[in-house]
C-alpha cells in the first residue's frame, strides 16, 4: 500500500525547473530514498509532499490527502526534520520536547523519545550548547514528536562525523522497527545503500532510475572487477575473450579485468592453466557510486 503518491510533479523557479515530471511511491513501512546531486530538485520534491510548496503541475497526495490543500490531514500523520533549520539558542532539549509534544492532539510520550534518541542525559541543556549529532538526533525526536505514519528525513547527517553518521543510521533503522515510513533524502551513496528499501535518482529535476540499491548497481556495466598483477607475462587479449568481460585494463604490469562473477572464475581459471599465480589479487564488486556515475550525467 502507498503512503504517498507522486505522479508528474513539476515545479519551477522562474526559467528554471527544479522538478520536471517526477513520479514515485512510497509504500507503507519502508525507508524510501530520494538521491541525487545538490540543485536536483530533491528537497523541492519533498516539500512539496510536506505541502510547504505549491506544485506547478501534477499531482501530489499523502495516505490520500493534498498535502498543500489539506494540511490539518497531512500535518498529523506527518512529521519532518527539514534540510535547514534551527531552534531558539536558549531553549533547553526538554522545552523543545514539551513544546512540539503540545501542538499534537496526541503526541507521543517526549520523556520516551528522549531515552530512545539519547536525549535523557542532556534535557537541560540549551539547544547552543549540544554536538551535531545531539542536535540531528533532537530534531528526529521533534519529527516523532505528533506519532506520525511518515517522517521526512531531508539530508539528516550532512556535517556529521563517520560515528555520528553511523550512531544516527542505527537510529532511523530503529524507527522504521517501530512502523514509521522512512523519506530519506541524501546525496550520501553509502547512506542510501545501508538504509533504503528502494531509491528514486533524481538528477536536473527528473527521475533517472527508481530500484533497490541492489538493482540499481545491477545495472552498471561492470558488476565486478577483478585486478591482478601475473606472475609472468600474460596477453591481454586472453583476458578479453573471456566470459561477460567488459573491459581490460593494464597498467606497469598490473590488470584489472571488469565484468560479472562469472568473469573472476574465468580469470582465475585461466591463470591457473597457464600455471601463474594472481599476485596482490583483488576483487571489488560494484557499488550505488559505481550506479550514480553510470545513471547520472556528466556534470552531476
Amino acid at each position: 500500500m502507498a503512503i504517498v503518491e507522486v505522479t508528474e510533479l513539476r515545479k519551477a523557479y522562474g526559467k528554471k525547473r527544479a522538478v520536471d515530471g517526477v513520479s514515485f511511491d512510497v509504500r507503507e513501512g519502508e525507508i524510501f530514498g530520494i538521491l541525487g546531486p545538490n540543485g536536483a530538485g530533491k528537497t523541492t520534491t519533498v516539500e512539496c509532499v510536506e505541502g510547504l510548496r505549491r506544485p506547478d503541475g501534477g499531482r501530489v497526495r499523502v495516505a490520500g490527502h493534498d498535502p498543500f490543500a489539506e494540511r490539518g490531514p497531512v500535518t498529523r500523520i506527518l512529521g519532518a526534520q527539514l534540510q535547514e533549520s534551527r531552534l531558539q539558542p536558549r531553549i533547553t532539549v526538554r522545552e523543545a520536547l514539551e513544546l512540539y509534544a503540545a501542538l499534537h492532539p496526541d503526541p507521543a510520550d517526549w520523556r520516551e523519545l528522549a531515552d530512545r534518541l539519547g536525549l535523557a542525559g542532556r534535557l537541560r541543556t540549551r539547544f547552543a550548547k549540544l554536538s551535531g549529532g545531539e542536535k540531528q538526533r533532537l530534531s528526529i525526536a521533534l519529527a516523532l514528536a505528533g506519532r506520525p505514519r511518515i517522517v521526512v528525513l531531508d539530508e539528516l547527517t550532512t556535517g556529521l562525523d563517520p560515528r555520528a553518521r553511523r550512531d544516527t543510521w542505527r537510529l532511523i533503522h530503529d524507527i522504521r522497527a517501530t512502523g514509521v515510513t522512512v523519506l530519506l533524502v541524501t546525496h550520501f551513496m553509502e547512506e542510501a545503500q545501508r538504509l533504503c528499501d528502494r531509491i528514486a535518482l533524481i538528477d536536473r529535476g527528473r527521475i533517472t532510475a527508481l530500484d533497490t540499491p541492489a538493482g540499481l548497481i545491477g545495472r552498471t556495466a561492470t558488476g565486478t572487477a577483478v585486478s591482478f598483477t601475473p606472475s609472468a607475462p600474460l596477453d591481454a587479449r586472453l583476458l578479453a575473450g573471456l566470459p561477460s568481460v567488459a573491459s581490460v585494463t593494464r597498467q606497469d604490469g598490473r590488470f584489472v579485468v571488469n565484468g560479472t562473477d562469472e568473469t573472476v572464475h574465468a580469470v582465475l581459471s585461466l591463470l591457473a592453466g597457464r600455471g601463474l599465480t594472481a599476485l596482490r589479487l583483488r576483487v571489488t564488486e560494484a557499488t550505488l557510486d559505481d550506479a550514480y556515475l553510470n545513471l547520472t550525467g556528466p556534470d552531476a
